[in-house]
């Protein structure tokens, strides 16, 4: 089980004519150009969460992004961010390796193609961009995926 709470920004997409790989690519550059992680109050660590949640239906669906880091409290969110405590009764784990995000982009691919659909919630995924996320050809990303 992993419930935790958020603090970030948010973007509605869907996958649909590669309209997320857009709209993730500008939100992944407003988290960091507008240094966002540096307004994130009551951080539990420094490991960056991509949150997929509020899905329309399945992954082919409206779905709303939130890029942050994990906090202890949501009681004081900055103008501009958005919190959300995320709650999953039982999640599957992936490991990305390789660059990224191609190595991202290519689990995602897998878990759509395979049976894995027919037991998701779709309450909330998410990525974990801890230590080994930025190796290069080495990385590591976790993907859990909220399960039945």
């Amino acid at each position: 089980m992993e419930n935790f709470k958020i603090i970030g920004i948010s973007v509605e997409t869907s996958n649909q004519n590669n309209q997320a790989a857009t709209d993730l690519g500008q939100l992944w550059s407003r988290f960091y150009g507008e240094e966002v992680f540096n307004k994130i109050p009551n951080k539990e660590s420094e490991d960056i969460y991509a949150v997929y949640t509020d899905y329309e239906s399945d992954y082919t669906g409206k779905y709303t992004t939130i890029i942050g880091q994990r906090v202890s409290s949501l009681a004081s969110i900055p103008d501009g961010l958005v919190g959300r405590e995320i709650n999953n009764k039982r999640l599957l784990r992936y490991v990305a390796k390789g660059e990224m995000p191609n190595a991202v982009i290519e689990n995602w691919k897998e878990i759509w193609a395979n049976d894995i659909a027919l037991y998701r919630t779709y309450n909330a995924d998410f990525e974990v961009y801890g230590a080994k996320s930025q190796l290069g050809a080495a990385s590591e990303v976790e993907i859990f995926i909220g399960i039945r």
